[in-house]
């Protein structure tokens, strides 16, 4: 039984309405975010490379999803962002800091990918 209370429907109609959603979503940082910009062009740019780099499929697997990873804490990030924007431009203590709480946790996503794929790079051509 399909609940038709929810906005975007159920079943298979909702999968597509919710597909659409996240088109957007991904159109919207990649035209208003710089720094998810900046992450995707490095991700692509890593992509090719993990697949010299890995050293059977569950490796590469790791190497791409935190280059993943970092894509969705700076998607959050942004939505963060925004929505303190939309509720107030004035300064106040808490949106700085939901701010500064989503920026942490990029940088600690950056450092995740940073330890693996160093990690990776150590073993393939040092030990």
């Amino acid at each position: 039984m399909e609940d038709t209370n929810k906005p975007n429907g159920a079943g298979i109609k909702r999968i597509f309405k919710a597909s659409y959603c996240s088109y957007l979503g991904l159109k919207a940082a990649f035209k208003e975010e710089s720094a998810f910009r900046q992450e995707l062009l490095l991700a692509c740019l890593m992509l090719p490379v993990s697949f010299f780099l890995a050293v059977s499929v569950m490796h590469w697997a790791i190497l791409v999803s935190v280059l993943l990873l970092v894509l969705i804490v700076e998607l959050l990030n942004s939505a963060i962002e925004a929505l303190t924007d939309r509720v107030s431009t004035e300064h106040h203590v808490l949106s700085g800091r939901a701010k500064d709480m989503g920026s942490a946790a990029v940088t600690l996503s950056i450092l995740i990918v940073a330890v693996t794929w160093g990690t990776a790079i150590y073993s393939k051509f040092i030990s």
